[in-house]
C-alpha cells in the first residue's frame, strides 16, 4: 500500500484538499460555505484540529492543518469532518431555496448509490491528498497557493479581500471567519 498520500506523522503539518464530486461548484452559496466553517470550527473545539490556512473555493477547500491531540489522528478528523459536513450540507440544501436542489441531489445520489458504505448522497470525493509540509519552503509555497487560488480564479483581485480564506489573517492581520494558527 502506498505511503505517499497518508497522514504518516501524527505531529506533522499537512496540506489537504477536499473536493466535491464531479467538481460541482457547490460553494457558490454562502450558506454552504458557512456549513463548512461551522463544521471546521466544531472540529477545532471538540477534536483538536488546528487550521493554519484555508480557502473555500467553489468546488473544493484547501487547508493546512495539524492536530493538537495525539489521540486524534488527522485521518480520523478529516473522515469525520467530511461525513458531518456531508450531512449538514444535505440538510441545508433542503432548508434553503436552492434552485439546483434536484440536480445536486441527483448527482450526489448517483455517486453514493454505487457504494456499500453510503446508502444515499455523497458530496465529497474520496481522499484528501495529504502532503506533509516539513520545511519552510514547502509551507510558503502552499500558503501562497492557497491564498492566491481565488485571485487566479478571478474571484477577487487581491487575496486578502476574499472573505472565505485565511489570507485576511496573514496579510491584513484581521481576524478571518475561522480561528487560524499562523505559520511562519
Amino acid at each position: 500500500m502506498s505511503e505517499k498520500y497518508k497522514f504518516n506523522n501524527p505531529e506533522g503539518i499537512y496540506f489537504v484538499t477536499c473536493t466535491v464530486v464531479f467538481w460541482i461548484d457547490l460553494f457558490t452559496r454562502k450558506e454552504y460555505k458557512h456549513v463548512l466553517l461551522d463544521t471546521l470550527g466544531y472540529y477545532q473545539e471538540k477534536r483538536g484540529l488546528i487550521i493554519h490556512a484555508y480557502c473555500i473555493m467553489p468546488s473544493h477547500i484547501h487547508m493546512i492543518i495539524s492536530s493538537s491531540r495525539k489521540e486524534e489522528t488527522l485521518s480520523a478528523i478529516m473522515r469525520d469532518f467530511k461525513k458531518l459536513s456531508n450531512k449538514r450540507i444535505l440538510s441545508e440544501i433542503g432548508r434553503i431555496n436552492e434552485s439546483r436542489s434536484e440536480w445536486l441531489l441527483r448527482a450526489f445520489n448517483r455517486v453514493g448509490s454505487k457504494l456499500k458504505r453510503i446508502t444515499t448522497n455523497k458530496i465529497w470525493m474520496d481522499g484528501n491528498h495529504p502532503i506533509e509540509l516539513d520545511n519552510n519552503k514547502m509551507i510558503e509555497q502552499r500558503l501562497d497557493y492557497i491564498h492566491n487560488n481565488p485571485v487566479d480564479a478571478e474571484i477577487v483581485d487581491e487575496a486578502e479581500n476574499y472573505l472565505y480564506s485565511s489570507a485576511r489573517d496573514y496579510y491584513n492581520y484581521k481576524k478571518g471567519l475561522l480561528k487560524v494558527e499562523l505559520l511562519l
